[in-house]
């Protein structure tokens, strides 16, 4: 939805909140979270205004708010209300403001010093009393900025100053998310000052209301604290489309030629358009892959991006586009090589009319509105489109996979039988039980998995330790590697073990590797681990989404027995373990 993406009207969004919520509320398959606000100033409008950006997402929030400032007593006392609650995220709302101590100037450095260990230190009893009582993920807001500097410049670095002192603090926060697992910290500090310090304290909205900040930046807050929460639950986009005239140059090269583009650091609007590109190749290292989409002759195209002031070359893209079709047309054909849905793509293109095309026709595709090159990053980087909450080694692969793909589809292509070009891949695989080295990707591919998802369920890390942990789970994962590379972690299966039932809560795979057996690979496995624990029937479920059609017939493929079918096309199977037979003859596998 328009209305809630970066740059927003705030006082449209504020004044028609309710109809936005009730448009979205008719989305399909929204996935449904609980989340609990403990706040430390007044919070019913920071939850309004995150509900509507969740729904955007995808996400049907259901939320328990504390007391006014009771954030410390519910977390470390306890709130029956709470317990019963069993939040999935609980966001620590809480600001300059609830700081109770500051240094003053006749403080010594070791007083400073217990005094700062003593306020970090009620915030740490806070993290940890709350992740024993419940597996959830915590979002801990940093601290803004004071609003007036008694030392002025030197506040920031005498340690007396409040600057200086809360710089410190976040620091310590910091150091602790980073040995923290499903903690996150909600950076309000770059927020507020984004928006503006002076706006954002508000004298008028602190004493009238306890808002923290003033109502018409609660937007801002809400926004990105929704950018954490949908990229714990996948929700992350996994793809740029770049326009390339006026786009990621400036001029046209087909009719301006090479030499005349505006790109490098001879002219001020070329230096614009290399900041830019070089904005966009910082993204491989994020996973993100980068394609073309470009109303162009294709040797043109190819000699832009081999200008020798230009950041990007041909081999940083894997999928190039250049050519005079609808646009449209080339980013679906995009999303078909690349097996991604349309809703993974973020379309860049400097022309209003390219951009309306393609967000009509494409549902699902984020359309930023870019407008001068001199906005470029900043529109698309304040959509937190990429949002960082999980990271892996094999996010800094991505795009060489990918590449990997393009050669086994050309490889393909020299066979006529499909049996003999599997086996000419020489596949290995290594499929066995969780490994710890291993949940934080487990967790990020079943987040990112919509395809190849069978029951649609979304697992935190929080959610992927505690079935790690469980006895009554098997749970495997699945590697593969061939002639052109190392894929990784590409497949989970996770079932639940019921007496002598099995009942498969999880089985995703990556579009990577469709096609080639490794599905089967991994029920022959499934099987073998279900007749050690002496399970009898493997119970199967398939739950219709728009996304994971391709899906829909897997149980029959695998020799298992439809047991009811219910209106929506929700199917559930059984399969009788002794009567299995075993189906992978391409991959050789190993523990």
């Amino acid at each position: 939805m328009k209305e809630l993406e970066y740059p927003f009207d705030v006082q449209s969004l504020i004044k028609n909140k309710k109809k936005i919520k009730k448009e979205l509320l008719e989305k399909e398959n929204l996935l449904e979270k609980k989340i609990a606000i403990l706040g430390g100033s007044t919070t019913s409008e920071v939850k309004n205004m995150l509900e509507i950006f969740l729904l955007n997402y995808g996400i049907k929030p259901e939320f328990y708010e504390s007391e006014y400032n009771k954030f410390y007593e519910d977390a470390v006392f306890g709130n029956p209300e709470l317990d019963e609650f069993n939040p999935d995220i609980i966001y620590i709302h809480t600001t300059n403001r609830n700081i109770m101590n500051y240094p003053t100037m006749y403080d010594s450095k070791e007083e400073i010093d217990k005094l700062l260990e003593s306020e970090y230190i009620k915030f740490q009893n806070v993290w940890e009393s709350l992740f024993k009582k419940f597996n959830a993920t915590i979002i801990q807001n940093n601290f803004e900025y004071p609003f007036y500097r008694l030392l002025g410049n030197r506040d920031a670095s005498d340690i007396h100053g409040k600057t200086n002192y809360i710089t410190r603090l976040n620091q310590k926060f910091y150091d602790y998310q980073n040995k923290t697992k499903n903690f996150f910290i909600n950076d309000i500090n770059y927020v507020s000052a984004c928006y503006g310090l002076d706006k954002w304290e508000s004298g008028f909205y602190w004493h009238m209301y306890k808002y923290a900040m003033e109502v018409p930046a609660i937007p801002y807050l809400s926004f990105n604290l929704a950018k954490i929460i949908k990229s714990i639950y996948g929700k992350n986009k996994k793809a740029f489309v770049l326009d390339l005239d006026n786009t990621l140059w400036g001029g046209i090269v087909g009719d301006d030629g090479v030499e005349n583009l505006a790109i490098g650091p001879e002219v001020p609007s070329g230096q614009v358009y290399y900041e830019f590109q070089n904005y966009l190749k910082e993204h491989k290292s994020l996973g993100v892959i980068l394609n073309i989409d470009s109303k162009n002759e294709y040797e043109n195209a190819i000699a832009g991006l081999n200008h020798p002031g230009g950041a990007l070359k041909p081999e940083d893209f894997i999928i190039i586009k250049a050519n005079w079709n609808p646009k449209n047309l080339n980013v679906k054909d995009i999303s078909e090589e690349l097996n991604l849905g349309a809703d993974s793509f973020v379309f860049v293109d400097d022309n209003p009319a390219e951009r309306r095309i393609v967000e009509s026709y494409v549902p699902g595709i984020a359309v930023p509105e870019v407008d001068i090159p001199e906005n470029y990053i900043k529109i698309i980087d304040r959509n937190g489109y990429f949002e960082v909450t999980n990271f892996s080694e094999e996010d800094l692969k991505k795009s060489e996979m990918y590449k990997d793909n393009a050669k086994r589809s050309q490889m393909m292509a020299t066979f006529d039988n499909y049996d003999d070009y599997l086996k000419s891949l020489n596949m290995k695989a290594e499929i066995t039980s969780f490994k710890k080295i291993y949940l934080e990707r487990i967790s990020q591919l079943s987040n990112k998995s919509n395809q190849f998802n069978l029951t649609t369920k979304r697992y935190s890390l929080a959610d992927i330790e505690e079935v790690n942990n469980d006895d009554s789970y098997i749970k495997l994962y699945g590697k593969l590697e061939d002639i052109f590379g190392d894929n990784g972690v590409i497949t989970v299966v996770i079932g639940k073990i019921k007496d002598i039932d099995l009942h498969i809560d999880l089985w995703i795979m990556s579009c990577r590797v469709l096609k080639r057996n490794m599905e089967f690979a991994m029920m022959d496995e499934l099987v073998k681990r279900a007749k050690e624990h002496g399970i009898k029937t493997i119970y199967g479920y398939y739950y219709s989404t728009f996304k994971n059609k391709m899906v829909k017939d897997f149980y029959d493929l695998q020799g298992f027995t439809l047991v009811n079918e219910d209106s929506n096309g929700n199917k559930t199977y059984k399969l009788d373990v002794d009567s299995y037979e075993y189906k992978n003859n391409v991959i050789e596998v190993s523990e």
